[in-house]
């Protein structure tokens, strides 16, 4: 999403960035590399480990960037948005494209507030390798979970950076042991940090047993971190740090050996006597098995706010994580040289209309060429096709498998649509017609609110915004309310929501007023019950009769099922199993008890009568009155959004934090120790979160950090969901 606003922001980032290296010769050897020369990866971590400084160190040392961006300055690459630089976070993910070393890296900078999580979501599902950025002095963090959890989902190799090793309270062991602990990852440590807090200088390469310096320059030069020193280790070094190399070295031997068992065959074959004496390129061919195979991940450190360990890091991504044909997409094997794509995200441009941003999985991509949407069923021509350089978009004539890429002129595709070529009509688009790459999971929103223009002369440009914003966004959902005709905004927390408005309002120029915020509730069933249904209805001089008979089933799953007999499945056509599933499922949307959307809840049709002559439409309006009859009949529960909250608190202020606590309604699940603070881990209904940043900040003046992330939805007590139905009650 970087690529469309360049030009738009520019003006504001005091820096220069010359759009290719003065020592490219060639512009098609670098927009089509070799594809084992490329690397599609992204950064992930919890909010403030520094993802995007070390994003920004990688374009400078790369020679993309003249000038270092910083986050505190609002003059970073990727995040460009105006929300991003005010805030100081990432909002949306940002893609970058850059060379290290004759290997093209195509990177997307990802959010780490869990109000965005969509964005790492649709990121992984398109890249082949990840790094993870820990702050060194927290070790694993609650979002850091969430996007390993995510990572794991799409079977994406990382690499581990921790990051933040110039903090007092950096630890490397203690980083180790919460990858192990909470990850259930096995780290490969790859790197021992030289120094410690503000005396941490540089790292020792186990591998290759040298130690590499950043020095501290004079003040009058800026110490950027372009220039270290690399020298082998000797005897002169410190005894401590001999020994905890020497240690550490026979350590990722040994480990690597017990992981991949051809490095262990060599072992014992050639260095049975000395295994230290093993070629550093022979471990360093096994780590990469290791970390393809994702047995392992390999963990290096540094500080890329001090300009420290980011090269490094550079060359791990090259020499570990997997080029594109590494990775076994099972689908691609279909389409074979033929064109196949997938739109992962979607921008706005004021001049150009649709960006779509495009993973090419097999084939070739040009401009001026029409592709046929798998999705949409429809054929869409690429007018123009693009490639990021740090922050110019560089327009070229074609894009190979194994790119991302950018383009014009796809005006109905959205995130998640599979995309390829529509030459040979007919038998051969057939044959492919079925065969769908699959898209993006978006989570299901927890909050909404009313949305309304200043006037109503600017409804229609507002229902526009929304539009475009949802296109960009899939995490966020508009409806109409059908009683009282108002739009609802629905998101996935006060962050969103709030982000959302702000740009409605700047790019939009549409003053719009936001209702009050409330949770996103769920409704289930309490009883397994029949129901029967009949429609008689004469519309003209036709006459429409259906009759249908179910039975509803509550569930322990966060979806909802329906199914036919089998004897009745084998009986219907598939126009009126379509029609049924579209009356099952618009009765889904609504509870019998407050309307909200259910979940838990499984339906049997058993039968459906009709006369010659009826409509599926009226199909489809008697099973949805059928369903809504039997959801009554089964007794209706309220399901409400449990969090899980993570404070960060010193000891001394832990009490003030619990006893807030037990006013919301909130679980203690653990209480652990890290350095001299508290870490504080509960669950917490999400209704009784409004406003908590505030509160903790009051009660902890200031000196207390938290993350919530959805948990689960639970089925209320019987008090507080009678509360809840009194005031909706009392609200209508």
């Amino acid at each position: 999403m970087i690529w469309c606003c360049r030009c738009r922001v520019s003006c504001h980032v005091r820096r220069h960035y010359r759009i290719l290296p003065d020592d490219v010769k060639s512009l098609r050897a670098v927009v089509n590399p070799d594809v084992s020369k490329i690397r599609n990866i992204g950064i992930m971590a919890h909010i403030d480990a520094g993802k995007t400084t070390t994003t920004e160190r990688m374009l400078y040392y790369s020679g993309y960037t003249r000038a270092l961006g910083d986050v505190d300055d609002g003059d970073t690459v990727t995040d460009f948005m105006a929300q991003e630089r005010e805030r100081g976070i990432t909002i949306q993910s940002a893609a970058v494209t850059f060379e290290w070393k004759a290997h093209r890296i195509n990177l997307i900078d990802t959010p780490g507030h869990v109000d965005f999580t969509l964005e790492v979501e649709r990121a992984l599902r398109v890249l082949d390798g990840a790094v993870a950025v820990f702050d060194a002095s927290a070790g694993v963090e609650a979002q850091t979970l969430t996007v390993w959890r995510q990572a794991e989902k799409h079977h994406v190799p990382c690499v581990c950076f921790l990051n933040k090793m110039d903090k007092p309270a950096a630890s490397l062991r203690f980083s180790l042991e919460s990858i192990k602990k909470k990850l259930k990852a096995n780290p490969v440590l790859l790197q021992i940090p030289v120094g410690s807090g503000k005396d941490f200088s540089g790292v020792v390469d186990l591998l290759t047993n040298q130690k590499l310096i950043w020095k501290h320059k004079t003040m009058r030069d800026e110490e950027d971190g372009r220039t270290f020193e690399i020298t082998p280790l000797d005897e002169s070094e410190e005894p401590e740090l001999l020994q905890e190399v020497g240690e550490a070295r026979a350590a990722l031997i040994e480990q690597v050996a017990d992981l991949d068992d051809e490095f262990a065959d060599l072992l014992l074959t050639d260095f049975g006597e000395n295994f230290d004496e093993v070629p550093s390129i022979k471990l360093q061919e096994a780590v990469r098995r290791v970390t393809l195979a994702r047995k392992g991940v390999p963990v290096l450190c540094g500080s890329s706010l001090r300009n420290k360990g980011v090269q490094p890091l550079l060359d791990a991504i090259t020499a570990y994580l997997p080029a594109p044909h590494e990775r076994h997409h099972d689908l691609v094997q279909w389409y074979k040289d033929d064109l196949c794509a997938l739109a992962f995200k979607v921008l706005h441009d004021k001049q150009r209309g649709p960006l779509v941003f495009l993973r090419i999985y097999s084939g070739t991509l040009k401009p001026q060429s029409a592709v046929h949407n798998i999705n949409r069923n429809s054929v869409e021509r690429i007018s123009r096709l693009m490639v990021p350089f740090a922050d110019q978009n560089v327009e070229i004539p074609s894009m190979t498998a194994g790119n991302i890429a950018l383009t014009v002129g796809l005006k109905q595709t959205v995130t998640g649509d599979t995309i390829v070529s529509s030459n040979g009509t007919g038998a051969r688009r057939g044959e492919h017609a079925s065969v769908v790459l699959s898209g993006v999971e978006v989570p299901e929103p927890v909050f909404f609110c009313t949305i309304e223009p200043p006037t109503m002369a600017k409804q229609a440009d507002l229902e526009n915004a929304l539009n475009n914003l949802q296109r960009e966004d899939p995490s966020l959902k508009v409806r109409v309310d059908p009683d009282s005709g108002q739009t609802i905004l629905c998101g996935m927390g006060e962050l969103h929501i709030e982000i959302i408005h702000d740009r409605i309002r700047r790019e939009y120029g549409i003053e719009t007023h936001l209702g009050p915020l409330q949770v996103a509730y769920r409704e289930s069933i309490l009883h397994e019950v029949s129901a029967t249904e009949t429609l008689d209805r004469t519309i003209g001089e036709r006459r429409h009769v259906v009759a249908v008979e179910l039975a509803v089933t509550p569930l322990h799953s966060s979806s909802c099922e329906f199914a036919f007999t089998e004897e009745l499945g084998a009986k219907l056509s598939a126009e009126i199993k379509e029609a049924v599933e579209n009356g099952v499922q618009s009765a889904y949307l609504q509870g019998p008890l407050l309307g909200y959307p259910l979940q838990g809840v499984s339906a049997l049709i058993q039968s459906v009568h009709m006369e010659p002559g009826t409509s599926p439409a009226m199909v489809s309006a008697c099973v949805s009155r059928c369903v809504h009859k039997a959801l009554r009949l089964a007794g209706g529960q309220v399901l409400e959004p449990v969090m899980s909250l993570e404070v960060t608190v010193e000891e001394e202020r832990l009490s003030s934090v619990l006893g807030d606590l037990a006013q919301r309604r909130g679980t203690v699940r653990d209480i652990q120790s890290r350095h001299d603070d508290k870490v504080l881990l509960a669950t917490v209904p999400l209704a009784e979160m409004m406003g908590y940043s505030t509160i903790l900040r009051t009660v902890t003046s200031g000196n207390a950090t938290f993350t919530l992330e959805l948990d689960t939805y639970e089925a209320m007590n019987p008090q507080d969901q009678n509360t809840l139905l009194k005031r909706v009650s009392g609200l209508l």
